[in-house]
């Protein structure tokens, strides 16, 4: 029996990436800082942490679920829980309203505004996945999910809207961030997008030029970067971690066309540990 559970959990992690949950809790940590000015408690924090593995266990879900009939016909995914056969979709169900009701209670019990908001995002993951089917910018909109989480860790230290000054930098950096790697992610997917008729960047403009267009997308976060350093941390003990991300994304364009599974899944969760550093060595 406890062997069974243990399956069906291993299968429910899987089937929402669970381990990608590195790429996002930096980022939100990293907005913690600024709300808190350097010192969150123990108790903000771990509240946050419940909070986004539920708001990631129902994102995934979601992205699965909507995706589904996508996914068994691409020859990269069709091998994932849902289409192989490895979950229901009623189970795949269960999982995102499971995801939900821990992320509103998470929210819940950090502060009142940060559930009266959290159905912002919610709203977004489910808007997301559809943004492909209908326009190129999809890639921005994933990156606008994705920022939210930021914005949540500063709310949730902070408890106010009245400084959001504070962490739109922050904020830009994920949406630019987010988007030009989830153009990078698009790439292995390139023909079969086109043949399916969906609208990401390598799709419509080949690998070559929807990289490029990565490109400027993480040249603009940089900058984001940049310019939080000079208006609010400007601590010197800041600026080798601000180097380490620039060379991190110089690698990930160089490694980008041949290794996109590298650029994407192993450089993008360094690059979030190192961008926490960055506040965390500024604050």
């Amino acid at each position: 029996m406890i062997a069974a559970i243990a399956v069906r959990l291993k299968t429910y992690a899987g089937f929402v990436k669970i381990e990608h949950t590195i790429f996002s809790l930096p980022l939100i940590y990293a907005g913690t800082l600024l709300g808190a000015h350097g010192r969150p408690s123990a108790r903000v924090l771990l509240l946050i942490l419940v909070a986004a593995v539920g708001a990631r266990a129902a994102a995934m879900g979601l992205n699965r679920l909507i995706d589904l009939e996508l996914d068994r016909r691409n020859p990269r995914t069709k091998q994932r829980e849902l289409p192989r056969g490895a979950m229901q979709v009623w189970e795949g169900r269960f999982v995102v309203m499971a995801g939900s009701v821990v992320y509103l209670a998470g929210a819940a019990a950090l502060a009142p505004i940060c559930l009266a908001l959290a159905p912002i995002p919610l709203a977004l993951f489910v808007g997301y996945p559809y943004l492909k089917r209908f326009t190129s910018l999809s890639h921005l909109g994933l990156g606008l999910a994705w920022s939210t989480g930021p914005l949540a860790g500063w709310l949730a230290a902070s408890g106010s809207l009245a400084n959001f000054a504070d962490v739109v930098w922050l904020w830009l950096f994920s949406l630019l961030w987010v988007a030009g790697f989830d153009v990078i992610y698009a790439t292995m997917d390139e023909a079969f997008d086109r043949e399916a008729g969906l609208h990401s960047l390598p799709a419509r403009l080949g690998k070559r030029r929807a990289l490029n267009v990565a490109l400027i997308l993480h040249a603009a976060a940089f900058l984001a970067l940049v310019i939080l350093w000079r208006d609010q941390l400007r601590s010197p003990v800041a600026l080798p971690w601000l180097v380490g991300i620039g060379l991190l994304f110089l690698w990930q364009h160089a490694v980008a066309e041949k290794n996109p599974g590298f650029a994407f899944f192993q450089l993008n969760g360094i690059i979030g540990f190192v961008v926490f550093g960055f506040v965390w060595a500024g604050i």
